[in-house]
């Protein structure tokens, strides 16, 4: 047939031009649309951090055994006097010294430091003598209203005491025995800085002044057990006495 090739020819343009008929209207090729993200309705939760656990740790309680150096309150330390009156006594803290200042003659005046009782102790103090050669620095230990204390003196003259004193019933007077006495060149006189120590262990007690023994005494009449310990100084006939305590320290002997 004539027209059969004619008609292929034809279709063929046809399809051709519905194909490019697509493109034809505005001439311009449109952008692709972005594609949308969808969003999720329940979004997913970050894992919470767990805090960080500190284990605890308990605090130690205070040593019964340390060196007090005087730099806050005193408010552990209690006065009293054996002779004499309270307010006759100025203990105060001053620039990191516990200052005893005797107002008055024959004055004896104590601290004792009440927070701890102590059977076996030692007592180291470092005193600095700023008045006459006329007074005591004392050092106690085994503090007991009913039952007493042991007590060293030690005067800036060269001597020294070691007592049991005792309260009477009504707690306003003191009466002393001596245990032992005697004198010591170990003893720096006048205004100078000395170093006391007392020794309670079982009935034995030991006197060091300056780092040397120069007393050791058995009680086997009292034999206190244990107590309080303490500091003290005393005033004789003249006056100013000033001691200045530097540090006490509590230890095991």
């Amino acid at each position: 047939n004539i027209f059969t090739p004619f008609f292929f020819v034809a279709v063929l343009v046809l399809v051709v031009g519905l194909a490019c008929g697509l493109d034809l209207g505005s001439g311009e090729t449109e952008e692709p649309a972005p594609a949308i993200q969808p969003t999720p309705l329940n979004p997913p939760q970050q894992p919470q951090t767990q805090p960080t656990q500190v284990p605890f740790t308990p605090v130690p309680p205070a040593s019964r055994f340390f060196t007090e150096n005087f730099n806050a309150s005193v408010s552990n330390w209690e006065t009293f006097v054996t002779r004499g009156e309270l307010n006759q006594l100025n203990a105060s803290v001053d620039g990191g010294y516990y200052v005893f200042e005797l107002l008055e003659r024959q004055v004896w005046g104590y601290a004792l430091y009440t927070p701890e009782t102590y059977d076996d102790v030692r007592l180291d103090v470092i005193a600095d003598n700023r008045g006459v050669n006329d007074n005591n620095v004392s050092l106690v230990c085994r503090y007991s209203e009913d039952e007493g204390w042991y007590e060293a003196n030690i005067a800036n003259n060269g001597k020294y005491w070691i007592y049991y004193g005792k309260w009477d019933n009504n707690r306003k007077t003191a009466s002393y025995a001596v245990v032992a006495d005697g004198g010591s060149n170990a003893i720096r006189q006048g205004k100078d800085v000395n170093t006391y120590s007392l020794v309670c262990k079982g009935r034995t007690l030991t006197l060091l002044i300056n780092d040397k023994q120069v007393r050791v005494v058995d009680d086997n009449q009292w034999v206190l057990r244990d107590g309080l310990v303490g500091v003290g100084v005393s005033s004789f006939t003249q006056l100013p006495v000033r001691v200045e305590f530097d540090s006490v320290e509590i230890s095991e002997p």
